[in-house]
């Protein structure tokens, strides 16, 4: 595997697509369903294996992140 530009991967002659999710902390229940839902879009999109499909989650912690001026936390 050699590394290529913007977070993919070649592999052979395929490219496997790498999805970055950052995120507050969430459940493995909706975690799961999110990483099933955005593999199958790419699937469905990009008629490709889902095993070529990789999804990373990085959860912030609420008080590590904010918005209009306010922490996340303090919300």
């Amino acid at each position: 595997m050699f590394p290529f530009p913007y977070g993919r991967i070649r592999q052979g002659s395929s490219v496997m697509p790498i999805v970055t999710v950052q995120q507050g902390p969430r459940s493995v229940e909706l975690k799961r369903e999110l990483v099933k839902q955005i593999t199958d879009a790419f699937v469905d999109t990009y008629k490709i294996p889902a095993e070529t499909v990789q999804v990373w989650i990085q959860e912030v912690p609420t008080d590590s992140w904010g918005a209009a001026g306010k922490l996340t936390a303090d919300r």
